[in-house]
């Protein structure tokens, strides 16, 4: 939990200098991990997800225990993995704890994790995030996000992102809609929104230096240009805004399948459309493009214009 004012002032050098014994983390991987999908993100299921999205968020809720034990603490354990990102023990420990349950009550499944890597052979595949957002994580900063979600066939169909630093969760499952928790306890559906113009339209671009990196600078002035709002919230937050009405486009580039599997369910089951940046349905392509669905091929003639 959040820990007293002293420790708050704890600085980022503090962090990396601590160091404490734990198991190492799995290998950077950079192939694809995930059956390519045969169907389309937005193709109904033929079944009941009713038992998975419980388990699901289940799931959810021994992760936020295990996150939020070692959130803004003053001696928390940060690493530096191969491709020069910070894993913290909280990332570790989340995941570990999500693959306990799924072990026990989902042996036959197949899992990938951030954090371990691929474990298991299974058309059913339950990919992981521990903590998306691990940069904010370690600064003590509460908008990160744990990400769950079940491929089957290679097709999300099941999600739930989780941010418990701020008490927000949303999930979601093909055919069952995609929710949130409210005030009230109650639940609320959700529903992208219904702008049909571009120059009406909020936009999240996440991150200039990804689009740079991606050779995709003048895209994004073009976009931005277009648009009535453009900002770069960043991480798993804005695809929940996408969802709830309050933007028309996240964009970005640099993602794995960890990042983005858990959002396709929810942003589909809003009503939006989940893509990668060049049109296709895949969570391999290391990119990808949220929209309301309405402006989608308006967005992608526009990105793609030069």
């Amino acid at each position: 939990m959040v820990c007293d004012e002293a420790n708050r002032g704890s600085t980022l050098a503090s962090r990396l200098l601590h160091r404490k014994s734990r198991p190492p983390a799995a290998v950077i991987l950079e192939r694809v991990t995930s059956p390519a999908p045969v169907t389309p993100f937005d193709a109904p299921f033929d079944g009941d997800l009713r038992d998975d999205l419980d388990f699901a968020l289940r799931l959810a809720d021994a992760a936020d225990a295990a996150s939020m034990a070692r959130f803004d603490a003053a001696d928390l354990d940060v690493r530096t993995k191969a491709d020069a990102t910070h894993v913290t023990e909280a990332d570790l420990a989340t995941e570990r704890a999500i693959r306990a349950l799924l072990e026990v009550e989902r042996p036959g499944d197949g899992v990938f994790g951030e954090e371990y890597g691929v474990t298991g052979d299974s058309r059913r595949q339950w990919i992981i995030d521990p903590i998306d957002g691990t940069a904010n994580y370690l600064k003590g900063i509460p908008m990160w996000t744990t990400l769950i979600a079940l491929a089957i066939d290679g097709v999300p169909r099941v999600g739930v992102a989780s941010q418990p630093a701020i008490g927000r969760r949303w999930w979601a499952a093909t055919g069952l809609g995609a929710w949130t928790d409210t005030p009230s306890g109650s639940p609320r559906r959700l529903a992208v929104s219904a702008i049909d113009r571009i120059e009406d339209s909020s936009v999240s671009f996440q991150s200039i230096g990804q689009w740079r990196d991606a050779g995709r600078l003048d895209a994004l002035e073009r976009l931005t240009a277009a648009v009535w709002r453009d900002r770069g919230y960043g991480d798993a937050w804005p695809y929940m805004l996408l969802a709830e009405g309050r933007l028309e486009l996240v964009a970005e580039f640099d993602v794995k399948e960890y990042d983005i599997a858990a959002l396709v369910p929810i942003v589909t089951e809003a009503g939006g459309r989940f893509t990668s940046f060049e049109g296709r349905d895949s969570l391999s392509e290391r990119s990808s493009l949220a929209t309301n669905r309405v402006l989608h091929d308006s967005y992608l003639r526009l990105l793609h214009s030069a």
